[in-house]
C-alpha cells in the first residue's frame, strides 16, 4: 500500500525527469501522460481499498489517508492526467511553431510535473505543518507555468500570484500556529500536536478562543490559494497569461487542494465551537466570491479571464455549500468539487486550441467555431453549459443540491440570493461563448503536426465530456459511497 501512496504523488514527475534529461516536448509530454496515468490509477485502488478498511497512517502521523483524502486525490489526479495529455498537443504546436524555444518546452514540463507531484503529496499528509509546507512549495512550482511565456504581462501575473498566494498561505501558517497553541493544553506527543485526526477528537478540549482565530486565519490564508473574494485578485491574472493545461491545473486542482486544507480546519472547527461561527465565515467569503466572480463575467475580453473568473464564482458556491452545511450542503460541496474540476479541465483545454489556432485571447476576435473547427467549438459550448449547471450536466445536479441545502435550513435568503446570482452567472458567459462558436467562421489552420498531437487534443475533451454526462444523468453507487464516507469523515 505505501508503494500505491508514493506512485500517486510521484508518477507525474516522469515528464519532469524527461524533460530534464533533454527530450523533446512529444517525448516528455507522453512520458508526464504516462505518468499522471499511474497517479491515476494508484488513486483508484487506494480510494476503492480505504472505503473498507480504517484510515491509512504512518510515519508519525505525516503519512495519513482517509475517505476524504482519497477523494481529493482522485479529483486532482483525473486532472492532472486530463492536463498532462492535453499538453502534449499544446506543447508541441507551441515548440513547433517557434512561439515557446525548446528550453521553455522544457521548463514547462519540469515545473509541470513538480507542481502536479507536490499537490497529491499534501493530499496525503496527516500532519498540518506539512500541508502548508507543500501547498507553499507548489506556489512555487507553479509560478514558472504562469510566467512561462516570458512577456511582460506573464511575467507580472508570476510575480503577483507568487507575491500574494505566499502571504496567503503564510497567514495559513498563523492559523496552524494558533490551533497548535490551543491544543497547547492537550499534552499531546510532538508528533500529534499537528496531526489533524488527533485534533478532531480532541477539538472539544481546545481553547476556544484560540481555534476561533485559528479557523479565521486558516479561511484567509487557504482562501487566498482558492481565490475567495476578496483575495482573489492573483487569480485572473495567472489563469489568463498560463499556457492553457496549466491553467486548467490551476483552476481544476490547485484551488481544490486550497479548498481540502479548509474543509479539514472546517472539520476541527465545528466539532470545537459548533457550527454557527464556521458557518459565517463560509456564507460571507462565499457569497463575496460569487457577487465578484458574476460581476466580471459580465465583461466581454480575454475569454481565458472569464472562465477564471467563473472558478471564482465556483469556489464560492463550494464555500457557501460548505456553511449550509447539513447532509445536502457537504454532499452538494464535494460533488461540486468533482463536477467543477473535470468541466473547467475540459473549458481551458478547448480554449487552449482556440488560442492556437485563432492566435488570440480575446472572445471579439473568435467567431464561427462551430463551423471552423466543429469538434472544438462543440466542446467548448458545451463545457461554457455545463459549467453555467446546465441539464443534464453533472453541476446541475451539484448546484440543485446545495440549493436544497440552503432552503433546508429554514432561511430561504441565501439559496434565493444564489439562484439569482447563477442566472446572471448564465447570461453573462452564455453570451460570450455563444458569440464565439456562432457566426461566419474565418480561417483557422490546425496547428498540430501528426497525428499523435491531434488524438492528444482531442482526448481529453472527449472523456471529460462523458464523465460530466455520466455524472449528470447518474450518480454511480461507488461514487455516492465514497462521497457518503468522506462526509462521515467531517462527521
Amino acid at each position: 500500500m505505501i508503494i500505491l501512496v508514493i506512485l500517486a504523488s510521484a508518477g507525474p514527475l516522469a515528464g519532469t525527469l524527461a524533460a530534464a534529461s533533454g527530450a523533446r516536448a512529444r517525448q516528455a509530454g507522453w512520458a508526464g501522460a504516462a505518468g499522471a496515468g499511474v497517479a491515476f490509477g494508484s488513486a483508484v485502488y487506494l480510494l476503492v481499498a480505504q472505503l473498507h478498511r480504517a484510515p491509512l497512517r504512518g510515519w508519525g502521523g505525516f503519512l495519513y489517508l482517509d475517505s476524504l483524502s482519497c477523494f481529493f486525490l482522485l479529483t486532482v489526479a483525473s486532472v492532472t492526467l486530463l492536463a498532462a495529455v492535453g499538453s502534449v498537443a499544446y506543447l508541441s504546436a507551441e515548440e513547433d511553431s517557434g512561439r515557446l524555444s525548446r528550453f521553455q518546452v522544457r521548463l514547462y514540463f519540469i515545473f509541470f510535473g513538480l507542481f502536479a507531484s507536490l499537490m497529491l503529496a499534501s493530499l496525503e499528509t496527516g500532519n498540518l505543518g506539512l500541508l502548508f509546507v507543500l501547498i507553499e512549495a507548489s506556489t512555487l512550482a507553479s509560478a514558472g507555468l504562469v510566467g512561462l511565456e516570458a512577456r511582460s504581462n506573464s511575467l507580472e501575473a508570476a510575480w503577483k500570484y507568487v507575491i500574494i498566494t505566499s502571504f496567503g498561505v503564510t497567514i495559513a501558517l498563523a492559523g496552524t500556529l494558533f490551533l497548535f497553541y490551543s491544543a497547547s493544553g492537550l499534552h499531546l506527543a510532538p508528533d500529534l500536536a499537528l496531526t489533524w485526526p488527533y485534533l478532531f477528537s480532541h477539538a472539544h478540549a481546545l481553547a476556544p478562543q484560540s481555534l476561533r482565530l485559528a479557523f479565521l486565519l486558516a479561511v484567509v490564508g487557504y482562501g487566498t490559494k482558492v481565490g475567495l473574494a476578496p483575495m482573489h485578485t492573483w487569480l485572473p491574472d495567472a489563469h489568463a497569461e498560463a499556457p492553457s493545461p496549466a491553467s486548467a491545473m490551476l483552476s481544476a486542482a490547485l484551488l481544490n487542494t486550497g479548498m481540502y486544507a479548509i474543509i479539514r480546519f472546517l472539520a476541527i472547527a465545528r466539532a470545537g465551537l459548533g457550527g454557527s461561527f464556521p458557518r459565517g465565515v463560509l456564507l460571507a467569503f462565499g457569497f463575496a466570491s460569487i457577487v465578484i466572480g458574476v460581476l466580471f463575467m459580465v465583461r466581454r475580453g480575454n475569454f481565458k479571464r472569464m472562465f477564471a473568473y467563473s472558478s471564482v464564482e465556483h469556489m464560492g458556491i463550494i464555500a457557501v455549500a460548505l456553511g449550509f452545511g447539513g447532509v445536502l450542503g457537504l454532499y452538494g460541496a464535494l460533488l461540486q468539487i468533482l463536477n467543477h474540476a473535470i468541466a473547467k479541465s475540459v473549458l481551458f483545454l478547448s480554449s487552449g486550441d482556440v488560442a492556437l489556432r485563432y492566435k488570440t485571447r480575446e472572445a471579439a476576435g473568435v467567431r464561427g467555431l462551430l463551423a471552423a473547427v466543429p469538434f472544438t467549438g462543440g466542446a467548448l459550448l458545451l463545457a461554457s453549459f455545463a459549467v453555467l449547471g446546465s441539464p443534464p450536466f453533472g453541476l446541475f445536479l451539484s448546484e440543485l443540491t446545495i440549493v436544497r441545502a440552503g432552503f433546508a435550513d429554514a432561511n430561504p435568503v441565501f439559496p434565493l440570493l444564489l439562484l439569482a446570482l447563477l442566472g446572471i452567472a448564465f447570461v453573462a458567459m452564455a453570451r460570450t461563448t455563444t458569440g464565439m462558436v456562432t457566426g461566419e467562421a474565418s480561417p483557422s489552420p490546425s496547428p498540430y503536426r501528426g497525428r499523435g498531437a491531434a488524438v492528444a487534443a482531442v482526448a481529453p475533451l472527449a472523456v471529460g465530456l462523458a464523465a460530466l454526462l455520466v455524472l449528470g444523468l447518474w450518480i454511480p453507487a461507488g461514487l455516492d459511497t465514497v462521497i457518503r464516507h468522506s462526509m462521515a469523515v467531517l462527521s
